[in-house]
């Protein structure tokens, strides 16, 4: 006769995966396409030139027609957490591709998701990983925040709302902070909109007086 034990056992052994070993195992799989996609995208965008060239970045935009935004899109979230364009050169090639009103609203879904992308990737790879994202001068000087403790909060809610400070990398420097996820993307949706339509109204006026020369 078999004990109800043995019986438990293996009905054990058989129980099917929880909803929670599912969702982690979803994840891991969502997170080595995405790397996979970065990394063919950075390959290809050096080879061709597309991460120095705004015309460039607009012909390869161009060639998906109706899904142009979303590529564009998908740059702005790699080029956040991998350094991959010379600075304001994705936000300007926002505004010449759409225009200012879709430029900016391009830009900062880009931006936003890249940005949460770069904390929680810092929350999870530690200290040695924001480390490696810039030189150690840049590390050394801003470090000195993370001994500010709640203050630094405000600082960084300031910078980026401000933007005179390198804003992806702080994005990873909170990351290794006690500020919760929830207040970090609070401060991103709340602080970062100012800055990006600075950027890009200017951009625009720029670019229609510069057109307007020639």
């Amino acid at each position: 006769m078999k004990s109800p034990m043995r019986k438990r056992g293996r009905a054990e052994r058989v129980r099917p995966p929880s909803d929670n070993a599912r969702n982690r195992i979803l994840v891991r799989a969502v997170s080595a396409v995405c790397i996979a996609l970065a990394v063919a995208l950075c390959v290809y965008g050096y080879k061709t030139g597309l991460f120095t060239s705004v015309d460039a970045m607009r012909a390869f935009v161009a060639k998906y027609g109706a899904f142009g935004p979303v590529v564009f899109i998908l740059i702005q979230i790699v080029q956040v957490v991998v350094p991959i364009l010379p600075g304001g050169v994705s936000l300007l090639a926002g505004v010449m591709i759409f225009g200012p009103l879709y430029g900016f609203i391009y830009n900062y879904v880009g931006i936003t998701i890249g940005s949460v992308a770069a904390f929680l990737l810092a929350r999870r790879l530690g200290r040695p990983f924001v480390e490696s994202r810039v030189s150690g001068g840049v590390f050394k000087k801003y470090a000195a925040w993370l001994e500010k403790g709640s203050r630094f909060d405000k600082l960084f809610a300031l910078a980026i709302f401000l933007p005179v400070a390198p804003d992806d990398f702080l994005c990873m420097l909170a990351g290794i902070t006690k500020m919760t996820p929830k207040k970090f993307v609070a401060i991103i949706l709340v602080c970062k909109p100012p800055s990006i339509l600075a950027y890009s109204l200017g951009l625009s006026a720029v670019t229609a007086w510069v057109t307007g020369l020639f």
